[in-house]
């Protein structure tokens, strides 16, 4: 089976109205690399319109700076404010909008999906992702970017989804439900 060398840019959200984090990852195969990552930070800014036109324009800028193939974006969270969701909802469909209008197809995570994806455990602290990440990737971060750590996560939580025969398999957590629920591509 030849392996699909085509090269992919990711780039994944962690949505905010106080602070947005981003992260890009270049995926060629199975292999993944670093490319960029940082935070908008918004808490200054008083208009919430104002903070959704700059999410816009700043996720547009790193789709076309980078290239972007694909979005990955941490989806909403229930919480017992209304008001906060409603908020992070406006600043996710900002970052969704910025990514659609060109032409790049968009994928949510839960939080929980994304933490499990890189920690192994859907309850890890910001710290303990920014910990794997570090291993994974092989290179230092700053733990000051916290929210872009998060970002680089819900990247590669995608990447992972999208290259692991497991993933395609509804509530697949062996190779045995994997062989079963695939005999035609066993040899």
């Amino acid at each position: 089976m030849a392996e699909n060398l085509q090269e992919r840019i990711i780039v994944g959200i962690d949505p905010g109205t106080n602070i947005l984090g981003f992260g890009v990852i270049r995926a060629v195969g199975r292999k993944v690399s670093y490319v960029d990552m940082g935070i908008l930070d918004l808490r200054k800014e008083k208009d919430a319109y104002s903070k959704l036109r700059q999410i816009y324009d700043t996720v547009s800028e790193v789709c076309r700076t980078y290239h972007a193939t694909e979005m990955a974006l941490e989806s909403p969270f229930y919480g017992k404010n209304a008001q906060v969701i409603l908020k992070l909802g406006r600043a996710q469909g900002a970052a969704m909008i910025a990514a659609m209008e060109q032409g790049i197809g968009v994928t949510e995570y839960a939080p929980r999906k994304a933490k499990e994806a890189i920690t192994g455990n859907g309850a890890a602290s910001k710290e303990q992702v920014s910990t794997m990440i570090q291993k994974t990737l092989g290179m230092p971060l700053d733990d000051k970017f916290l929210d872009a750590t998060d970002a680089i996560a819900i990247a590669l939580c995608h990447f992972y989804q999208t290259t692991s025969p497991l993933a395609a398999v509804k509530g697949a957590s062996s190779w045995e439900k994997f062989v079963a629920a695939n005999p035609d591509r066993v040899k």
